[in-house]
């Protein structure tokens, strides 16, 4: 079995709605992510799927509970450091792109690797240009997000999640807002990625044909593990 990249062990989540009053998104919840998955996470609307997803990727804490990643324990860790290794080792993306709008695909994709300095920038310039090459915009280098499709502003995040080498890719409804072409495109996309490089990723989806193809899938209803299986079935504990 592969190594254990992201644990979470009796995670709970609750937000004070008042003094008097809280509500728990997530009553006790452990998981083991292995390096190497490629993780599907559903449920119906208000079940806890970003709130976990969150707490995964150091964006959100939870009340009680320990997250540890790629071996490193982060829910005691400041916001400073916190920010720091979501830079080195979580690749995020969204519903919504947030690219940057008055910057090129290649600056978006050199902009988290500009901020780590692990690169110097000519090797910046040719890694984020191998990156748009990967996910196939390798004619779109000048193009500013507004000159780019819905779909080929997705791939633009994707390739900038990637700049890191990080060690988990997290996605938040990465295809919520695409067509079914492109939908398809940034799932093979994702597949390939899996398949050729290893990468771990775990996404957030309501697409049920998307979360088929995963090879994990783990349903959650009311924060509660419903279930979780690879291929059809059922991991054990």
């Amino acid at each position: 079995m592969a190594e254990t990249i992201l644990r979470l062990e009796g995670i709970r989540r609750e937000l004070e709605l008042s003094r008097d009053v809280r509500q728990t998104i997530i009553p006790n919840l452990s998981l083991d992510i292995f390096a190497g998955e490629f993780v599907a996470i559903t449920g119906p609307s208000g079940s806890g799927k970003s709130t976990l997803l969150y707490i995964m990727g150091g964006l959100d804490k939870p009340t009680f509970g320990t997250v540890w990643l790629d071996g490193q324990e982060i829910t005691g860790v400041d916001e400073t450091e916190m920010t720091i290794i979501r830079n080195q080792k979580i690749g995020f993306i969204y519903q919504f792109h947030f690219l940057l709008p008055e910057f090129s695909s290649l600056d978006n994709v050199m902009m988290p690797m500009l901020i780590r300095r692990r690169y110097a920038k000519k090797e910046i310039r040719e890694r984020a240009m191998k990156l748009l090459d990967m996910v196939g915009l390798d004619n779109k280098y000048s193009n500013k997000p507004n000159q780019l499709s819905g779909g080929q502003q997705q791939r633009v995040a994707i390739a900038r999640a990637l700049a890191n080498e990080p060690k988990v890719l997290l996605g938040d409804e990465p295809t919520g807002n695409l067509d079914s072409r492109s939908a398809n495109n940034v799932y093979e996309l994702f597949a390939r990625l899996n398949r050729e490089i290893g990468q771990t990723i775990i996404v957030v989806t309501h697409d049920e044909e998307f979360a088929n193809r995963a090879g994990r899938r783990i349903h959650l209803v009311d924060g509660k593990i419903e279930s979780d299986s690879r291929n059809g079935k059922a991991v054990s504990a």
